[in-house]
This record gives C-alpha cells, structure tokens and sequence, in this order.
C-alpha cells in the first residue's frame, strides 16, 4: 500500500506533530516531514525546534529554538487540535531533548501513552554536518528513548549510538538489539546504507521476533531528507490507527517510491520526492 486514505472534503483530517528542524532548503527536516504529511493526507502540526542554514552542499549553521517555546509549541496543539502520533527529528540540544520529553510525558505522547512517538534520531546531516550537540547524546539514548514507540535510525547514527557498525544481516540484528536495550518499544535499523545489500533491507526489532522489510535499492544520488520522509511517513500511518509492524511497512513503501521519484535541485544532492501522489489515481 503506496497511499492513505484521504478525509473527504470539508472533514477534519488525521492529525500529527512533527517535532523538527527547518531545512531553508527544503529537501529535509521540517519541511520534508510537511511535504509526506500533506500527501499522505494528514493535517500536519509543528514544534520547531532550530533553524539551519543550508542548501545541497550542506549545512553551514543552525540556531536552536529556546527549549521553553518548543515544549510550550507540542502543549498548544496536543491541548487544542489534538494529535495521532508525533515525531521527533533534529532536536539540536540537550535542553531542547529535556524541553520535548517533559511536553510529552504532560501530554500523553510516548511509547505507555495514548499517542505513539517516533524518534529519528538525527545527528548529522547527510553531508556530515552536526547536527546535534556532543553533550546532547546522552540526553537523547537517557530521556528520550525510553518513551519512544520506536526509534529510526540510519547506519551513521546506529553507529554513534551503539559502536556497532553494520555490515551485514547479523550485525543489523545486532544493533536492533543494541537500540532496543535503550528503552524504545521497537527499534528499526534502516538498511538504506547498507550498500553490500543489492535490496534495501530495514530491521525492526520489538525485544523478541525480528521483522526484515525489504524493497528494491534506487542508485541514485538525490536521497536528500528520505530518513525525514519515512519517519513521517510511519508517523501518518500510526496516527491511522495501524500498528508499527505495519506502518513501517507502509512507511518503507513509501519512501522507496519518492526515491524513485527524487530529483535534482541545486548543485549537490536532490530530494525524495512525495509529488508522485498527485499524478496517482
């Protein structure tokens, strides 16, 4: 299934958070979380957390948002438009990490809540620009995943957090069980990396049974903000009621066809792209 249902017009849609970064290109973050909510038919909210100076070559600064405003952003909507399922991406620094935890907690967001959280933990960009102050880490594996539903991260970030690099089926297990151990109700290690693999295998792991999702690998340069994508992808799904299994099911389809449908733009790397939905019948 490459697509949600949509609300009938005039009907109050899906609703979800992201709790993000601004990409002032466009390719990633906040913005690339907006563009997959949208098409997926999802009324999309925001706690911004930073704003990044960036284009295609990659990312020059950022400037967080004080912690106060982005927990006091999650409060406003959770309270009054309430919302499915939330996600969180670049998060910048610890105090925000605190900030987004408490917000949660108050608000019944987390992996023992109401409203399941995904948490891509994002570290660099996709250049290797920090994005995430050293200080940070310990914020984000201590507070932050023990209340995820399921954490998202991609090889470079699996390796920061659990020192295990992966090169293979074994080790992609491995780590699943590494991330896991940090307290997430699931763990998915993304194999989109995993360039020994001729497929693009993802790993979820919930502490017992292992689940690989599998789709065919894209060689293509222009894969700016897919970790964005179906992170937000996942998140649209649980906030329709499916379960993880099944929304990074749907979220790994998903993203699979905006790489087939990325582009280039700038001088550097190109977008996945949601803009195939609205040629789809």
């Amino acid at each position: 299934m490459h697509q949600l249902p949509l609300t009938p017009d005039g009907q109050t849609p899906v609703r979800a958070i992201t709790i993000a970064g601004s990409d002032s290109g466009g390719g990633a973050g906040i913005e690339a979380d907006l563009r997959t909510m949208a098409l997926c038919g999802v009324h999309a909210t925001v706690a911004l957390t930073a704003v990044t100076v960036q284009n295609s070559l990659g990312v020059s600064s950022f400037h967080p948002v004080p912690p106060q405003t982005v927990g006091d952003q999650i409060r406003a909507v959770a309270g009054d438009i309430g919302i499915g399922a939330a996600k969180t991406g670049m998060l910048a620094t610890a105090d925000i990490i605190a900030a987004v935890v408490t917000a949660c907690e108050e608000m019944g967001i987390g992996r023992d809540a109401r409203i399941p959280l995904v948490v891509d933990p994002v570290s660099a960009s996709m250049h290797g620009d920090k994005l995430l102050a050293d200080e940070a880490m310990d914020t984000l594996v201590n507070r932050l995943f023990p209340i995820a539903t399921v954490v998202t991260p991609n090889l470079d970030e699996v390796l920061l957090l659990t020192d295990i690099s992966v090169t293979d089926e074994q080790t992609q297990r491995d780590a699943a069980v590494a991330l896991h151990a940090m307290g997430p109700r699931f763990a998915l290690v993304k194999g989109g990396h995993l360039r020994t693999s001729r497929q693009s295998p993802d790993v979820l792991y919930d502490g017992v049974d292992f689940l690989e999702i599998s789709e065919p690998r894209f060689d293509t340069v222009h894969d700016h903000g897919a970790g964005d994508t179906l992170a937000s992808a996942m998140t649209c799904a649980l906030a329709h009621g499916f379960t993880v299994p099944d929304a990074v099911t749907f979220g790994k389809r998903w993203v699979t066809r905006c790489l087939r449908a990325s582009y280039p733009l700038g001088a550097g790397h190109g977008p996945v792209s949601p803009l195939w939905r609205l040629g789809a019948s």
